[in-house]
């Protein structure tokens, strides 16, 4: 996901106690064939979303006013280059082929860029830090039933690289420069948000090992994880929304 900053989803509501497969190892965990297909389809997924976002980020970076910022978003999208490949090398560990399991996913990540293709520098940096800090917090819920080793990888991939300061204080000074564009920029950010809830929604509802999981249908893996818990998720990934609009002056 997006090297921007991202805000925990997890406030004061989230979950925090590992249990059942959340307190095991890899080793232990896997031997549950409903769960270790949950890893590979999440692996995969996020393995994709990392290289889609590193192309993203370079096309993006043709539309940077100066080469400081050109630079800057060569950077992004270095680090999200760099993020693919560890997982790509996770699932090789696991003797799982990366392609195959990234292939399931190409089309919806590759549907919600082409649907959110931002039309200009500032749409492209509400983009990284909202639209993708949106799937990210997605991803950290989930990551708080993984076991320990998946879960520090996917946390380990999620990690805020400081650029997030960057988009920021790019948005709030033209927002001063031209108050008119808080506007436009805020019903980008309002169309952003529905796109990834959307997308993320629909990882969940087409890949039966991960809903499962998400529901705390495997093996206790998530237990106490219920459909309602499942709301309050999102409950949860809407707020932390609401506090980065904010930090970029925008209306939620």
């Amino acid at each position: 996901m997006s090297t921007v900053e991202n805000a925990s989803p997890a406030d004061d509501s989230a979950p925090t106690e590992a249990v059942g497969i959340a307190a095991q190892d890899w080793a232990a965990a896997s031997a549950s064939p409903q769960y270790r297909a949950a890893v590979v389809d999440l692996l995969g997924a996020l393995a994709y979303g990392e290289l889609a976002a590193f192309e993203r980020l370079a096309e993006d970076a043709k539309l940077a006013p100066t080469l400081d910022d050109k630079a800057e978003l060569a950077a992004m999208a270095s680090a999200e280059f760099h993020h693919f490949e560890r997982l790509r090398d996770r699932l090789a560990a696991i003797e799982v082929e990366p392609t195959a399991a990234m292939e399931p996913f190409a089309k919806g990540v590759d549907d919600f860029h082409r649907q959110t293709a931002p039309s200009d520098w500032l749409e492209g940096l509400v983009k990284a830090y909202v639209g993708d800090s949106i799937a990210s917090d997605f991803y950290r819920e989930v990551a708080s039933h993984l076991d320990n080793d998946t879960r520090a990888l996917v946390l380990g991939v999620l990690d805020d690289t400081g650029h997030g300061n960057f988009a920021v204080e790019k948005v709030r000074a033209a927002i001063e420069a031209d108050p008119r564009c808080g506007g436009r920029l805020a019903l980008w950010a309002r169309r952003l948000m529905g796109e990834a809830l959307s997308q993320a929604q629909r990882v969940v509802a087409e890949r039966d090992a991960l809903s499962t999981m998400l529901v705390g249908g495997v093996d206790g893996m998530a237990a106490g994880f219920d459909l309602a818990a499942v709301g309050e998720m999102f409950t949860r990934i809407t707020k932390a929304h609401t506090k980065r609009m904010a930090a970029l002056g925008l209306a939620a």
